[in-house]
């Protein structure tokens, strides 16, 4: 079975503290829509919350793993460094003042593989980036209240800290990705599709240590399930330790190691966050899978009330 190239990013998944406080931050802040509350389906204690664009489409989805209290990360080699996501150009003033306004711990914008680029962070320390390009091919959540001339438009890249970056660039290189620029400690890879294409990797020495405030994975998109398990087979041809495949829902996903360390996840397409809610309802209510639903009340009872809502501003 033939393997297709990787299309880009599917979603990003991170560690953070209090759920409530990274709904107002994702939500109230940088303008992304709720689109499904559920759980971590290996630690069904904790909330699963995805944040994206009308529909949270692959490669706009923001997903995160609140764990409340509970030892803060430090960002760095063998980690996804920075999740960066896509405004329209000319939009990073109404951005900087927009992050001030709500006290946002940000950097100036600065000048990266000739694009702006305006860096932050939220209140667990997890690096965010806008760049500012030509028009994406996502369409932005309509009820933003965001200027849709300044909306998010999903992903523009990650970059991935790493000790050696070269094992990394050669898997990148079999996934399809092909290496177009490099500037200073960073070096950027891209493959064909219609968003969320770039990956940069950045050399450095210092260490990451997971916990809260970094990310546990980044996912890249793979059309349907026998692409998936094409590149089951290719990637365990090559020696990596891949997973089963993993029903998510919303999509169905391998997981391995890459050998800088970074845990990579291939996930389908489909079927999509509307499976189980309509768009209009989406991110309104806990959505369980079938086989947890008969545990609803044991699993209501042992998450934090989530309070930030989307009917609190919407």
């Amino acid at each position: 079975m033939a393997k297709a190239p990787i299309q880009g990013l599917h979603h990003v998944t991170s560690m953070a503290s209090d759920p409530d406080e990274t709904v107002r931050f994702l939500r109230d802040v940088l303008s992304l829509r709720l689109v499904k509350q559920t759980v971590n389906f290996d630690d069904v204690t904790t909330y699963h919350l995805y944040f994206g664009n009308e529909t949270g489409e692959p490669g706009t989805a923001l997903t995160i793993f609140p764990f409340g209290e509970g030892q803060s990360g430090t960002v760095g080699a063998g980690q996804v460094e920075t999740t960066a996501f896509h405004v329209p150009t000319g939009s990073l003033d109404y951005w900087a003042d927009r992050l001030d306004s709500h006290d946002v711990d940000r950097d100036e914008v600065t000048d990266r593989f000739g694009g702006q680029v305006l860096g932050f962070r939220d209140g667990d320390g997890l690096r965010y980036e806008l760049v500012a390009s030509d028009a994406s091919s996502v369409e932005p959540w309509a009820g933003s209240d965001v200027p849709t001339e300044h909306a998010i438009c999903g992903f523009h890249s990650v970059t991935l800290a790493l000790v050696d970056t070269a094992e990394t660039a050669g898997l990148l290189q079999f996934m399809g990705y092909e290496q177009t620029a490099e500037e200073g400690a960073y070096t950027r890879f891209e493959t064909e599709g219609d968003r969320a294409t770039i990956v940069d990797l950045h050399e450095t020495s210092d260490r990451g240590q997971p916990g809260l405030g970094t990310v546990h994975h980044v996912a890249f998109r793979v059309p349907d399930d026998d692409g998936q398990f094409a590149w089951r087979e290719a990637l365990s041809e090559e020696g990596y330790g891949v997973t089963e495949q993993k029903d998510r829902q919303y999509f169905r996903s391998i997981y391995f190691r890459e050998r800088g360390g970074i845990l990579f996840e291939f996930a389908t397409d489909g079927p999509g966050f509307t499976a189980d809610e309509s768009v209009d309802e989406l991110g309104e209510t806990l959505k369980l899978p079938e086989w947890l639903e008969g545990d609803r009340e044991r699993i209501e009872s042992s998450l934090p009330e989530l309070t930030a809502t989307p009917a609190e501003v919407r």
